[in-house]
This record gives C-alpha cells, sequence and structure tokens, in this order.
C-alpha cells in the first residue's frame, strides 16, 4: 500500500494518496486515478468526505488522493485552485509509480470542494496558473473528468455565500470579484466531461448550482452525466452508517447509489 503525505509546496496544502502497490503476483496494470477534494464551505475540511470517499473508489479498483487545500483566510488569492493544479500535475508526472493511466485522471468534490473540483476542470487554463504549466505539456494540471456531488458552482443568485466570500477574501466582494469563481461562466468545450449529483432540497446549497453547471455544460456541448434525487439534506457523503455520524437524517439508502453510478461513469468514460 501506499500512504503518505506530500506536501504540495503551496501554504499548507498536502496530498495523501491511498494506492496499493504492485507487486510480482498482482502485475497491476494501469488504473484510474481520483483526487478526493472534501468540502466545508472553503472554511474547513470535511473527515467524512475524504477517507471514507477515498476507500470507496480504492476498493472500486482506482488509485485515490485526498487533496487538503487551504481554507479561511488561506482560501483568497486562487488558492485552491492552484493547489488542485499542483496535486493533479505531480499525480501526472508521477503515473508510472501509482500505476495509473495519466490520461484517466479525475477530480472528485463534495459542496465547496465541488467547486474546488470543477474548478480544476473549468479553469485549467487560467492564466493564474501559468506558473505551474510554465515548461510542462500543455494540459498537465487538467482533469479528464469531475465528479460533482451537490456542489457550489455560482456566485449568482443561488450561491453558497460564505464559499464565495472566502475566495474572495472580502464579505462584500464586487460582482467582477465574484464572477470570477462563477463556473458556469467559465465553461466551454475545453472543460471535461462530468458525474454530478445533487438534491432537489438541498437547503444549504441549492439545487440550482447543479442546474447551472449542466446548462452551462450543454451549451458547451461537453457531456455530462446528471442526477437530482428528490430528497436529502446537505452533506450526505456516502449517505451511509460510515459517514452518518450518528444522524438519521444522513442515512439516505436512495442517494446511496450515486458512488456505484459515478464509478461506472468513470470507467465508461
Amino acid at each position: 500500500m501506499i500512504y503518505q503525505t506530500i506536501a504540495l509546496g503551496h501554504q499548507d496544502a498536502t496530498l495523501t494518496p491511498i494506492c496499493v502497490s504492485n507487486t510480482a503476483e498482482l502485475k497491476l496494470t494501469p488504473r484510474q486515478a481520483v483526487i478526493v477534494c472534501p468540502g466545508g464551505g472553503y472554511g474547513a475540511l470535511s473527515d467524512r468526505e475524504a477517507e471514507p470517499i477515498a476507500t470507496q473508489f480504492l476498493a472500486a479498483g482506482f488509485a485515490t488522493f485526498i487533496l487538503r487545500y487551504s481554507v479561511g483566510e488561506g482560501a483568497k488569492d486562487y488558492a485552491p485552485l492552484k493547489q488542485v493544479a499542483l496535486a493533479i500535475k505531480h499525480v501526472r508526472e508521477h503515473a508510472p509509480e501509482y500505476h495509473i493511466d495519466p490520461d484517466r485522471i479525475f477530480t472528485c468534490g463534495f459542496s465547496a470542494g465541488g467547486h474546488l473540483a470543477a474548478s480544476a476542470g473549468v479553469l485549467w487554463n487560467s492564466p493564474v496558473l501559468a506558473d505551474i504549466q510554465k515548461g510542462a505539456p500543455e494540459g498537465i494540471n487538467r482533469p479528464n473528468g469531475m465528479i460533482l456531488c451537490y456542489p457550489v458552482i455560482t456566485a449568482g443568485e443561488w450561491a453558497h455565500k460564505g464559499s464565495i466570500h472566502r475566495l474572495c477574501g472580502t464579505k462584500t466582494p464586487t460582482k467582477e470579484e465574484e464572477n470570477r469563481f462563477s463556473l458556469e461562466l467559465h465553461v466551454n468545450e475545453t472543460t471535461p466531461p462530468a458525474f454530478i449529483w445533487h438534491t432537489f432540497n438541498d437547503n444549504c446549497v441549492p439545487v440550482q448550482n447543479a442546474l447551472l453547471m449542466a446548462e452551462a455544460m450543454t451549451a458547451a456541448k461537453v457531456p455530462f452525466e446528471l442526477h437530482i434525487f428528490p430528497n436529502g439534506p446537505h452533506g450526505l457523503a456516502l449517505c451511509n452508517e460510515q459517514t452518518a455520524k450518528g444522524s438519521e437524517n444522513l442515512l439516505n439508502p436512495h442517494c446511496a447509489c450515486w458512488v456505484e453510478l459515478a464509478i461506472k461513469w468513470a470507467k465508461e468514460l
């Protein structure tokens, strides 16, 4: 097992690989990789949306990685975007030692982590990432797909204001500052495919966030799979006992199928 913590060299960001080691018996073929971005409104990082998620994908044959990115005051100046770009670049450049296919790297994020996972795909060629891309092949930091779980997407009418304010570094951002992080405004034909799920009655991050992302991807002719479940609170994670932390409202067998659906989608991409 490959399990270690790697400093990404940008603020306090770390990447934790959780991967099966290759052996003479296993003779691993190059696998898909998934980089998990836990949520927390860019103010914290949820453990419920970290290792429990990674181990599900690990069991399905993926190489998995957990990105712990900067939050709070550390989230401004595009820091999380730079850190997820560094994480993707690291995984791609070290593909042989992780026994992964460098052309099958996915981001998977929850809530604000979903915003970051989507930012990695939507803003991969942003000028703010020029230093990370310098001297590297084009797309070194672009994910091949995005798994977006009840994601924060917009900075507009349906925004999760706390997330956007922390990214902007102020509680009173200008419209121009907000729009930098309103991802539906930046989707284009270079955006990678996505698997998106949300619940209709999410009272923290409105379902319109997922719908706006799907609408923007449709306009850009980028394929996606979208699931809107009728009931369920925000922060369901795996929807089972492993991540429910004793709260019955976080147990949702109907929504729990998202894991199987996302794995199937990624393997067929």
